[in-house]
């Protein structure tokens, strides 16, 4: 499996708190049958300033001492980006660190609050799709105004973003409102990715093959696993070509 959204990287957010703790997250990961562990660290202005470059640093660090735990997990990075203006000026400098490359189009992870959905999200979206860019939706099932009313997510899915859902909504980890909100994307046939959103050992650990079977009841178990395999190795491969 390829997990594409996590927080392992050691001490740069709200994730692993240190090194042991990441590669303790990294072990799990690997033993729950992750071959490719993508790492997502929030790019959150003012409350978490990473960068495409200390990004991919903190990564070369956590591969090298991954391999010297003799752990056999690949990394690879991206970023978990916050909606805001300030986006607009990354994708100009070319400063995004990009999830992958769809249908010839880069793809963003893209985080609402979870409060609400900011006024002006949607020109937002136009904006990215202009420029040959998919936002891709991290975790819209936690998202407490959809969970409340359905409808303020579909004109994001018309406009062409894609959804991400995490694994342990589907195994009710996020509550009730989360698991109904996830299954009628997978029932609609409207989930690009699942993902585990792992942060800690405690109460978010990598549990994605659980989270598959879960949504292999629902929709199918060749379908579910195609979340976590073709999807994600078709919109990796497609990066390293763009």
């Amino acid at each position: 499996m390829i997990d594409m959204h996590s927080h392992i990287l050691p001490g740069i957010d709200d994730g692993a708190r240190d090194l042991d703790e990441g590669l303790a997250l990294l072990r799990l990961a690997e033993a729950d049958g992750v071959t490719t562990q993508v790492l997502t660290p929030h790019i959150h202005p003012v409350r978490y300033d990473n960068t495409l470059a200390s990004i991919r640093l903190a990564c070369e660090r956590l591969a090298q001492a991954a391999g010297q735990a003799g752990l056999t997990i690949r990394l690879e990075f991206a970023a978990e980006i916050r909606i805001g203006s300030e986006i607009m000026a990354l994708v100009t400098a070319d400063q995004i660190p990009w999830l992958g490359v769809w249908e010839g189009r880069k793809v963003l992870l893209l985080e609402f609050p979870y409060t609400g959905i900011p006024v002006g999200s949607l020109n937002l979206v136009a904006w990215l799709r202009q420029r040959d860019i998919v936002p891709m939706l991290a975790h819209p099932e936690r998202i407490f105004p959809i969970q409340d009313d359905f409808e303020k997510l579909r004109p994001f899915l018309a406009a062409g973003c894609l959804a991400q859902i995490t694994a342990g909504s589907l195994l009710g980890d996020f509550g009730p409102a989360a698991l109904r909100v996830a299954l009628r994307l997978l029932e609609g046939g409207q989930v690009g990715l699942i993902a585990s959103d792992c942060h800690n050992l405690t109460y978010r650990p990598p549990k994605l093959g659980a989270g598959v079977e879960a949504a292999a009841r629902v929709i199918g178990e060749r379908a579910a696993r195609e979340l976590v395999t073709t999807v994600p190795r078709r919109m990796r491969a497609a990066l390293g070509a763009a």
